[in-house]
């Protein structure tokens, strides 16, 4: 097998947990193969273990033994694996029934391709996100992700335990039907990847595991462990297994390398009046010697374009201003993983964001105008760079339990707000320009928002925050706005706020 050319740095922890008498997941780790591997056994007694031991000793071997493309090996090495399994449970009575979900990556030249079964999961941390890459395999996992229900609801769900794809309870062939689950990533020397079974899953939220996640700095195992720590604090009801592997250039972005960066750098960048120019030399964000400058934001290398196997990687839709109905169209054509590269001129709203679709200046410098609602309804993984976005009556983008980042992206003239933030949503806001509006910002409900590098002015209102939204805001330029904060808790908000922002006029609340 082809090795992969990254030096990765990898932590590997397991744990019984609070609850369990013996524990039955698995974790293997081959750096040097580049083979990496979570397994929870499931059948009871000692089945589960049988299971999963099974599973980590037959899935190396056969993917070092199988023929063809790397896709093809990660099939065949799971298939074997579940078909070894159901065989030893026919041998004996206390074993039948067994089986184990699993996932397994393989870094092969500069990709990761992983097989995935059942509910254990793959994530993706990059520029301070955490990004969860594979399905959940049951029926409460996939109402989440359908957006049906929240992260919260689904973790508390009596069912969330009930999986619908296993590894071992039938015989299977490497390219049956609702089986293994493969996809191929690009993978970059800035990225981390985190393996993990459910026990983590079910006990951290997303946000909670990538806290401890960008704490990075240089130790894999100290991650792993903190994560495996973490979830036993919240109460540890099932065993805990977690690989963490780090690219060489990877550093969390809350690590003290990136901590020292920003106590060097403070993040300023505005859009008019000659404080874009006067910022554009300031906007240094120093992460493991890559340097984000200010026209850096909008043309960062889009790392991760999901490709399933079989079917096609995304398109790029070239949109000009000949009709202004061309964006709204092209959105209605665009698939996960779409670019729409819309060229500078006037266009008419509104918009409803799709899923995986990213929408960005086609050219340097004058940004497309988009007049009316940007309007992102359940909606995962998309992307706004570097549009202006006249809002006029209303709001101007508004997200409801969505994932989205917005670079480089001019917001004004809202009656209501330039951004409203509703449900469970998260979103990344990055070398913004948030003005001439009635509020700013408004987050609602339980959503998370994280504000860097960014410009809010002359606005009525700066923020409202209703608890239990979250604003995380470094670097940005707050200032001529009539009220800087309204809402909850505002006077730890604001305290936060002055501590990592500058802000001038307006008055606190």
């Amino acid at each position: 097998m082809t090795r992969s050319a990254a030096a990765f740095l990898v932590g590997t922890a397991t744990d019984i947990g609070r609850k369990r008498e013996k524990n039955e997941d698995r974790a293997y780790a081959d750096e040097a193969a580049g083979i990496f591997l979570v397994v929870d056994g499931m059948g009871g007694r000692a089945a589960g273990e049988q299971a999963a031991d099974i599973a980590i000793g037959m899935i190396p071997t056969e993917l070092e033994r199988a023929k063809g493309p790397i896709e093809t090996r990660v099939r065949t090495a799971i298939a074997a694996a579940n078909n070894e399994i159901f065989h030893r449970a026919q041998t004996r009575p206390d074993w039948k029934g067994m089986a184990c979900v699993l996932t397994l990556a393989v870094a092969h030249e500069d990709k990761l391709v992983v097989g995935h079964v059942g509910d254990s999961r793959l994530y993706l941390a990059w520029t301070g996100r955490l990004r969860k890459l594979t399905a959940d395999h049951s029926p409460v996992g996939e109402r989440e992700d359908r957006g049906d229900l929240t992260e919260e609801e689904a973790m508390r769900d009596p069912l969330r335990n009930v999986v619908f794809r296993d590894v071992g309870s039938r015989p299977h062939e490497p390219l049956d039907e609702g089986f293994i689950e493969t996809r191929t990533y690009p993978f970059r020397p800035d990225a981390a990847f985190l393996l993990c079974t459910d026990g983590l899953s079910d006990s951290l939220t997303n946000a909670a595991i990538n806290a401890v996640v960008q704490r990075y700095d240089g130790d894999p195992q100290q991650i792993a462990q903190q994560l495996v720590e973490a979830a036993n604090d919240a109460g540890g009801q099932d065993n805990i297994s977690v690989i963490f592997v780090a690219g060489p250039e990877f550093q969390g972005s809350e690590g003290r390398v990136v901590a020292e960066a920003r106590a060097r750098h403070s993040v300023t960048r505005m859009r008019r009046s000659g404080w874009l120019t006067k910022a554009m030399g300031k906007l240094a964000w120093l992460i493991a010697g890559a340097v984000l400058g200010a026209a850096g934001w909008a043309e960062v290398e889009r790392f991760l374009i999901p490709a399933v196997v079989g079917v096609p990687q995304s398109a790029r839709i070239d949109v000009d201003a000949a009709s202004p109905d061309a964006l709204r169209l092209a959105m209605r054509a665009a698939k996960p993983g779409s670019i729409i590269a819309v060229a500078p001129g006037v266009y008419n709203g509104p918009l409803d964001l799709r899923d995986g679709v990213t929408i960005e200046n086609a050219k340097l410098g004058d940004a497309p105008v988009l007049r009316g609602l940007v309007l992102a309804r359940d909606v995962r993984d998309a992307r706004i760079d570097g549009l202006h976005i006249e809002a006029g009556d209303g709001n101007g983008l508004v997200f409801r339990n969505s994932t989205v980042e917005v670079n480089d992206t001019e917001i004004t003239g809202a009656s209501g707000c330039g951004i409203r933030i509703e449900g469970a949503s998260q979103i990344r806001l990055r070398a913004d320009s948030i003005h001439d509006n009635q509020c700013g910002l408004m987050i609602e409900g339980a959503s998370s928002v994280r504000l860097t590098g960014s410009r809010i002015a002359q606005n009525r209102t700066a923020f409202e925050i209703h608890v239990p939204g979250q604003l995380s805001a470094d670097g940005n330029s707050i200032d001529r706005n009539g009220a800087v904060l309204a809402g909850d808790d505002a006077d730890a908000v604001l305290a936060g706020l002055r501590q990592h922002n500058e802000i001038s006029g307006g008055t606190p609340q």
